[in-house]
């Protein structure tokens, strides 16, 4: 057995935590924490002739300001598809079509409702870190079952050491993600 394999098994669980903090940081963009974004409409679907499209590529997206969002559709035709998709993702806030675009004012969030986001968000970041210990797993497994079939040993807890200092390095990324997304969201 040669090392090039140890290094594969590190090379991806490297890849896929990455990849697991790149979702992390999508979904936490979603949580809204008060300020209105056009990202927190990502993910909604619109029923654009038949066929269910995302939102933004049936209509613009901006933020007004803090509280608002204005949509406004491509085709007037759109404008009651789009409220309804809104009502039906049970986001909390009620759209206003005034015939021409769609105005979601987001109301002030409670300190109730700042602590479910909080929640919701430490739930989101703990996905991550199982996703990145599953990784890690996996990675240690390959590099036992490499050793298993002669891969030397001191090599072998290399790649081990390397692979645990990959987990821990994704695993403080998260706790600064969600310590920043948490901060944001109890800031008044």
């Amino acid at each position: 057995m040669n090392s090039d394999d140890a290094q594969l098994f590190v090379e991806e669980a490297n890849e896929g935590m990455q990849k697991a903090i790149d979702h992390l940081e999508v979904e936490l963009g979603k949580v809204r924490a008060g300020k209105a974004t056009p990202a927190m409409l990502d993910g909604l679907f619109v029923d654009y002739y038949g066929a269910s499209t995302p939102l933004n590529q049936v209509s613009n997206i901006n933020s007004m300001d803090a509280r608002t969002l204005v949509i406004q559709p491509w085709e007037k035709s759109m404008l009651s598809p789009i409220e309804k998709a809104i009502l039906a993702a049970n986001l909390g806030v009620t759209p206003m079509n005034d015939g021409v675009l769609i105005r979601i004012v987001l109301p002030p969030l409670t300190e109730e409702r700042r602590r479910d986001l909080v929640k919701n968000s430490k739930a989101i970041a703990e996905h991550c870190k199982v996703s990145v210990r599953n990784l890690r797993r996996d990675a240690m497994e390959g590099i036992k079952k490499l050793q298993k079939d002669g891969l030397a040993e001191d090599i072998a807890k290399g790649y081990e050491a390397e692979v645990q200092q990959l987990t821990d390095k994704y695993i403080a990324l998260t706790d600064k993600h969600i310590e920043a997304k948490e901060k944001e969201i109890m800031t008044v």
